[in-house]
């Protein structure tokens, strides 16, 4: 094997753990026998990686029945990493005043490789609540805020992320065509924001539009959501789009000049 081959390839090890650990994120306080039960890794070797990850605080253990949970260190962890996104700090103040304007469901979401990542949310007068959590990962093609983003990559890295990840059905009103996708697309960048019309929850209506980084990369979003019965007509077509569109605006100025004034 060549020597480029072998620094290019994954630890084995290190993607069990991950397994384990994302087992845990789905269902915790299970035992050891349930994820040998779960898992296709011997139940030894299950063993060795839990004593390593309780060492260091990654998962903890209750004895009154020895089952395994994810450790509160993570949290430490998603805290940090979420601080150094570049447009945290200033994208969650105008979530917070998008949210009390409009009462409705505001969130501000990152893009992360083929994937986009819930960051910060904030609830109008009026939230509907779904699954949708902090730290949660989507592909994009299912949000109104993924969409806004997908519309701004180059062709190259869209068409990529197409032939990798796919077009996942959530909803029967969500795109899985490719074609229908670029459509689309096209349509959102002339009007430089995605609507969400139940694609990702049956029932939910959403707007998202980019945040764009100074060459006008999408690094990430902000979207605006509520139920179908309410979000609908002028208030979804007309009146939440310039709502969101300002405060782009006041988020990329922020974010480029805040250090020349």
């Amino acid at each position: 094997m060549a020597q480029d081959d072998r620094l290019n390839r994954t630890v084995t090890t290190t993607e069990s753990s991950i397994r384990i650990l994302e087992s845990l994120k789905a269902q915790p306080r299970q035992t050891l026998a349930d994820l040998t039960e779960t898992l296709d890794i011997a139940r030894s070797t299950i063993h060795r990686h839990l004593l390593t990850l309780e060492a260091n605080d990654l998962v903890v253990r209750d004895e009154s029945d020895g089952t395994f949970s994810l450790g509160l260190r993570f949290l430490d962890f998603g805290h940090r990493s979420r601080e150094h996104v570049e447009f945290f700090d200033v994208g969650r103040k105008y979530v917070d005043r998008l949210a009390e304007e409009t009462g409705e469901k505001v969130w501000l979401i990152a893009k992360e490789g083929d994937f986009s990542v819930h960051l910060y949310k904030a609830h109008g007068e009026n939230p509907l609540e779904t699954s949708a959590k902090v730290g949660q990962r989507r592909y994009l093609h299912q949000l109104a805020a993924g969409k806004s983003i997908l519309a701004y990559l180059p062709d190259d890295e869209l068409d990529a992320i197409i032939e990798r990840r796919g077009l996942d059905e959530t909803t029967e009103n969500t795109i899985t065509s490719p074609d229908e996708l670029r459509e689309e697309l096209a349509d959102i960048r002339e009007r430089g924001y995605a609507f969400n019309i139940g694609e990702s929850i049956t029932g939910l209506n959403a707007i998202g539009a980019p945040i764009r980084d100074e060459d006008g990369y999408p690094i990430g979003a902000i979207s605006i959501s509520g139920p179908a019965n309410r979000v609908k007509d002028s208030l979804l077509e007309d009146e939440l789009p310039d709502k969101l569109l300002a405060a782009l605006d006041e988020i990329h100025i922020s974010l480029r000049y805040s250090d020349s004034t």
